[in-house]
């Protein structure tokens, strides 16, 4: 059975990059515009196998989500890629301590990014 991975990014161009890679790859893919988004499709029971959120978004960002995510029963050990323009060790930092499993800057080629998800994602 595909692995579900949501993909949470303001950028409309970034998600449909993104997903139409994962998609090749056999992933089911959900997408949502912003923390609040990805976090009603959770509460809403949407199951995935993997979050991929970027950090700077509008209503709730990435670091946000992290952390919201993290207190929902069910999703305390769900791998959460953060892919991001930022580079700032201090944001990584307080993403790893809330509950980030890897930290991507972008730009990301397709095949590093399925490189990174195979990492973290057992059986992907």
């Amino acid at each position: 059975m595909a692995k579900t991975i949501l993909i949470v990014d303001d950028s409309a161009t970034m998600l449909m990059s993104v997903k139409s890679n994962l998609e090749i790859a056999g992933f089911t893919v959900e997408t949502a515009e912003d923390g609040v988004k990805a976090l009603t499709k959770l509460k809403g029971g949407v199951k995935p196998d993997l979050i991929i959120t970027d950090i700077n978004m509008p209503n709730m960002n990435g670091i946000e989500l992290i952390q919201n995510t993290r207190a929902l029963t069910g999703f305390r050990f769900m791998p959460i890629l953060v892919l991001t323009t930022e580079s700032q060790q201090a944001r990584r930092d307080e993403a790893k301590k809330l509950g980030a499993t890897g930290w991507l800057v972008k730009p990301v080629g397709g095949a590093d990014l399925l490189k990174v998800i195979k990492q973290v994602l057992p059986g992907a």
